[in-house]
């Protein structure tokens, strides 16, 4: 099978593209990437033949050439930091909406097999203290990103129900794990503990997440591509939850560290509560649940930010600094310490 992987030099990408070759040794995998600031080429080192990269930018009309031949695209491309898109939404609109629309016109012209649309458990909204999130729970988006990622999955869902176009749609929920970016929290957790730097929480950390191993990620969508029924949609979790201070405590905990770096600082605009997802019917229907338990795959990934301090080093830069500190220094000040 010819498969057309977009974003695939970025944190999930890379990650599914290493266990797919490794369990699918006898596919092919063209990896479309724009190479942004979150697209890391060294994400793919030691990928064998059976992987090429191809830089580009999904919004181009060209990226068509790229589907020649595809039977299956599966499309992680996208913006996806929600900090960045309160600071600057129009490239959300762009990469996310206008991007998607673009794939799934080159994939309908091409008569691609199947499209997978990487979408996310944020389009449902927030809840309270209690409830999960179905398959059929409406969109209520609340962010610019999560709006972005609504509009794609509709346009996905419109694409089959108009020209016919086999689309599948997977909702994920909180991914960690190996070669994701340090603005993210787990990684920015760990990566600034390391280096005995305050760990900035958001408010009073009172937030809960759903949190999946990108290998559990990984072997859902397999599991998408290989039973998965067009036109359908697929939530896909752990049933690992807790909120953010619970999180950053056990990091602190796992490297030695004090709970003296904690630091809260002022709340992000509509931040979301809590997200849980019901993901009965991937396990019902696909055969799907997840494999690895919380505290083993944590402690695998803080180690994997601990023994790859060079990747690091190499991601983080004048750039990630300066965005560091506009969004977490200069927001206010310190609220308080635990």
């Amino acid at each position: 099978m010819k498969l057309l992987v977009t974003g695939g030099a970025g944190f999930i990408g890379s990650n599914f593209i290493r266990y797919w070759l490794r369990n699918h040794p006898g596919d092919f995998i063209i990896n479309v990437d724009k190479l942004t600031y979150a697209g890391n080429r060294s994400n793919l080192d030691g990928l064998p033949a059976a992987h090429e990269f191809r830089q580009a930018d999904i919004c181009d009309p060209s990226v068509s050439e790229f589907m020649k031949g595809a039977d299956c695209v599966v499309h992680f491309a996208a913006e996806s930091h929600v900090d960045r898109s309160i600071d600057a939404a129009e490239v959300f609109v762009q990469t996310n909406v206008l991007g998607t629309q673009r794939l799934l016109e080159a994939a309908r012209r091409e008569r691609v097999s199947l499209f997978i649309q990487i979408g996310t458990d944020e389009v449902y909204g927030a809840l309270g203290e209690s409830g999960e999130f179905t398959e059929q729970t409406p969109l209520q988006a609340n962010s610019p990103y999560s709006a972005s990622k609504a509009a794609a999955d509709l346009l996905a869902r419109s694409y089959f129900h108009t020209f016919g176009l086999p689309v599948i749609i997977t909702r994920c929920t909180n991914n960690y794990g190996p070669y994701q970016h340090p603005e993210k929290f787990i990684p920015l957790m760990t990566t600034n503990a390391l280096q005995d730097k305050p760990i900035p929480v958001y408010g009073k950390g009172a937030q809960i997440r759903e949190w999946i191993h990108v290998e559990d990620h990984c072997r859902g969508l397999e599991q998408v591509i290989r039973r998965g029924r067009p036109g359908e949609i697929y939530n896909l979790g752990s049933g690992h939850r807790m909120n953010n201070l619970q999180v950053a405590e056990t990091i602190l905990k796992l490297l030695g560290k004090p709970s003296s770096l904690i630091r809260f600082v002022a709340d992000r605009p509509g931040h979301d509560f809590r997200y849980a997802v019901d993901s009965s019917k991937a396990r019902r229907d696909l055969g799907w649940r997840h494999e690895v338990e919380w505290e083993a795959g944590l402690r695998q990934t803080v180690d994997w930010y601990r023994e790859n301090h060079a990747w690091v080093a190499a991601v983080r830069g004048d750039t990630y600094d300066k965005y560091y500190s506009r969004v977490y220094e200069k927001r206010d000040q310190f609220l308080n310490k635990l």
